[in-house]
């Protein structure tokens, strides 16, 4: 962890799939700047973390919540704003973080696991991996001990409660733009869209530097420091 200006918040960031803390030390550069407080953590089964198994965000929601609350132990007093990247998006929405967050980052997230394996199969096998879907989604409650109706991010981010920006590729085909849009409809006020031009499902800090800074640095400023009005940030999208 890496304390910031006090009283100037404290950000989470939350890697994707197979990925670990290290895939966000932009992020936690460019925050760090700022002079947020920056929490870097490897999920379960990723990095130094212990766990046999991937769980698409509903296991590693349990990682998030310790890190709120270490967040919370270690920095009193300060507002927390979180950032999360496709899985650790998931993970974040499904730990139902009620009021623990001041501000939600949703990077590429998937809304339902249904969705989420039948468009990597048909990315990578075509129309074939269409009619493979039901069979490995058939196995993902054996492998796993979960009911398919626990994998559905969507329906947990009705019950966010603090500002979140949305964000997604405008040519992701692992999480599409007309699901990322869905998320967003299902996500309360206050909220923003994003679509970044010519993503893919990619690092959008990478792809998008300045953009990225520029956007996510005024979103965090308006809500972990009271920076511009909240009518003028929503007028942004």
């Amino acid at each position: 962890m890496a304390r910031g200006t006090p009283g100037a918040g404290a950000v989470l960031l939350l890697h994707g799939v197979r990925g670990d803390r290290l895939q966000m030390l932009g992020r936690a550069r460019f925050l760090s700047r700022l002079g947020y407080g920056v929490l870097l953590i490897d999920q379960q089964a990723h990095g130094e973390s212990a766990g046999e198994r991937i769980s698409f965000g509903v296991r590693e929601a349990d990682g998030v919540r310790a890190a709120l609350a270490y967040l919370k132990r270690e920095q009193p007093g300060e507002r927390i704003g979180v950032i999360g990247m496709s899985l650790g998006a998931a993970a974040l929405v499904l730990s139902r973080p009620g009021r623990a967050i001041d501000a939600l980052v949703i990077e590429a997230m998937y809304p339902t696991i249904e969705e989420a394996i039948g468009n990597r199969l048909r990315l990578y096998l075509g129309s074939a991996g269409g009619r493979l879907a039901p069979l490995l989604l058939w196995q993902v409650p054996l492998r796993l001990n979960l009911t398919l109706d626990k994998l559905r991010p969507i329906d947990a981010a009705g019950a966010l409660d603090c500002p979140t920006l949305v964000v997604g590729g405008e040519f992701d085909r692992h999480t599409s733009e007309a699901e990322t849009r869905r998320i967003y409809v299902a996500v309360p006020e206050p909220k923003q869209l994003w679509i970044v031009p010519g993503a893919a499902h990619t690092d959008f800090h990478g792809l998008a530097k300045h953009d990225y800074e520029a956007r996510i640095g005024q979103f965090m400023a308006a809500f972990l420091r009271g920076g511009r009005p909240v009518s003028a940030l929503m007028a942004q999208r």
